[in-house]
């Protein structure tokens, strides 16, 4: 980063790469007793909560609600697709690993970026980089020492997460194009609510056991911190550093993952995810930036992130 950066704006990259470094591991506690569609539910219906009065206040809803279709659209392929898969392939994949492959986003977003005609995807280091990273990623599926039970359920596993990365590499473009005049508070609350009463139904149905108070409590925990918290603090971290450089806390939430997949759930660090863990942040951080710290894209980032606001347009980090 070139420019001075604030101790507050220090703060906020700390906590954002803490706030969506621990998703997984809530999600990991959560789908021990909660189905994957009570998940999602309840997630999206705490976050819509806390979010809504502010999104009120602030007057942020009207122009959403005017935009309406796109909201939706945004919605399905930033939160009703990622989340409901996320909580179905950590009922067989470690924590720590599904958070590796998650931030594969900024590959899926550059071949994205590439496939609609932006010929600075064209430049060879970015070419590298997604070379790079999809090569680290199989290494981590291939490598050595990756024991998670049934090989056909995990590769089915690893294709949800993927799945999900692709949907999270989408989301942006989404906003950039059809939604980058609407408040971004109003969108993600708008979302959140619409998401939160779609799955509930099916919540009802899919929940057939008493959840345990630790499922409870992440459940909570993953709807107040990772969906709530996040999206105010990375509100607050644009309005410091801006749309483009706040996205650079993404390279350390795999890190935050995959430590508390250890320490926490004590989860096994295989060979394969050791050497291709490096690779993937690497070939990731090139295909993001072009190796320059200055430039990183703020439209190839992680996801769940800060979409454009209204004022001036930018593009969104998640």
């Amino acid at each position: 980063m070139s420019a001075a950066v604030s101790g507050r704006a220090w703060m906020l990259y700390g906590l954002m790469a803490l706030l969506w470094g621990i998703p997984y591991l809530f999600i990991k506690e959560a789908v021990d007793t909660f189905s994957p569609a009570a998940i999602v539910s309840g997630r999206t219906l705490i976050g819509a909560a806390i979010l809504l009065p502010i999104a009120l206040r602030r007057g942020a809803l009207r122009p959403a609600l005017k935009l309406w279709p796109w909201v939706l659209a945004f919605g399905a392929i930033e939160m009703a697709g990622p989340f409901f898969l996320l909580g179905h392939a950590e009922q067989t994949l470690p924590s720590g690993i599904t958070g590796l492959l998650v931030a594969t986003v900024p590959l899926f977003a550059a071949v994205i970026a590439l496939a609609r005609g932006d010929r600075t995807m064209l430049s060879p280091l970015r070419a590298i980089g997604l070379v790079v990273g999809f090569i680290g990623v199989g290494v981590i599926v291939i490598g050595p020492g990756l024991s998670i039970g049934d090989p056909g359920q995990a590769l089915a596993a690893m294709g949800e997460v993927l799945l999900v990365a692709f949907l999270y590499a989408v989301a942006p473009f989404i906003i950039a194009t059809k939604l980058a005049h609407v408040p971004s508070l109003g969108t993600i609350t708008l979302s959140l609510m619409v998401v939160g009463i779609a799955y509930l139904p099916f919540a009802l149905l899919t929940q057939h056991e008493v959840p345990t108070a630790r499922s409870a409590v992440s459940l909570v925990l993953l709807g107040i911190l990772c969906t709530a918290l996040a999206f105010l603090a990375f509100f607050a971290l644009i309005g410091e550093v801006g749309p483009v450089r706040a996205p650079l806390f993404t390279y350390v939430n795999p890190v935050v993952a995959i430590l508390l997949g250890v320490l926490v759930l004590g989860e096994h660090l295989s060979g394969g995810l050791l050497i291709g863990f490096p690779i993937v942040i690497v070939g990731c951080w090139l295909a993001a930036t072009g190796g320059r710290l200055r430039r990183a894209d703020a439209a190839v980032s992680m996801p769940l992130a800060e979409p454009a606001q209204p004022a001036p347009p930018a593009p969104p980090a998640a």
